[in-house]
């Protein structure tokens, strides 16, 4: 009788007979529920709570211009000089751009010519849009592209995200089948998952947070639910 044991080794001979070249594997069977926890019946409350858990700061807001002011109090409360500003749908129409000199804070755009090695390195935050939400994990889901590359959530010590409600995605398994369905040219060259502040335990196991990364994450969640 053929056990899991059997048709693993199966498999592995006939790959190594094919030269395991890349596509000549055989398709996936489909999951189904298998390892599928989703987010309940509310999966904002579900992101929420996950996510404050984690050590994120969550400030949701009912439209863009409350978000914009929301991201501004959060640099003038940082007394912040310097910000990298990447780009995206929910985020480019809040004006930063333009709004955060007012506040005497330098703007660098991480897709501008100049933006350099020092420039990246000297930001007090990050400003970054979101490609989506995990409800199941609290996870920002950080998409690596041109003008949103992954210094812009990793090197700041503070990182302020902001999103709208339809970014929600109830399951990692959900995001995977979402990328696959966009027509794109499927997954970027760097996928980050950040679910709060950096953290580390390898110094005397002890929890120790933005080590590798920023010591805050704030998300600015656009839900024209709230009231």
């Amino acid at each position: 009788m053929s056990t899991s044991r059997d048709d693993f080794l199966q498999r592995v001979r006939q790959a190594v007979a094919r030269g395991n070249r890349p596509g000549t594997a055989p398709p996936l069977e489909p999951r189904g529920q298998v390892g599928y926890q989703g987010a309940g019946a509310d999966p904002v409350a579900r992101f929420r709570d996950e996510f404050l858990a984690a050590g994120g700061v969550f400030h949701p807001v009912a439209s863009p211009e409350a978000a914009a002011l929301e991201v501004l109090e959060l640099v003038r409360a940082h007394s912040a000089r310097c910000v990298l500003l990447g780009r995206g749908e929910f985020l480019e129409p809040l004006g930063l751009a333009e709004r955060l000199p007012g506040l005497g804070v330098g703007v660098t755009r991480v897709d501008a010519p100049d933006a350099g090695r020092d420039a990246l390195f000297a930001a007090d935050i990050g400003i970054s849009g979101v490609y989506g939400l995990i409800a199941e994990t609290g996870s920002l889901v950080a998409w690596a592209q041109p003008d949103e590359p992954r210094s812009l959530s990793l090197l700041p010590p503070v990182h302020i995200a902001v999103a709208h409600r339809r970014q929600l995605i109830p399951d990692l398994f959900d995001l995977f089948d979402a990328a696959s369905r966009d027509g794109g040219p499927g997954l970027p060259s760097c996928l980050t998952l950040i679910t709060g502040p950096s953290k580390t335990g390898d110094i005397e196991l002890r929890l120790v947070t933005g080590v590798h990364g920023p010591g805050e994450v704030h998300l600015v969640f656009i839900d024209p639910g709230v009231v």
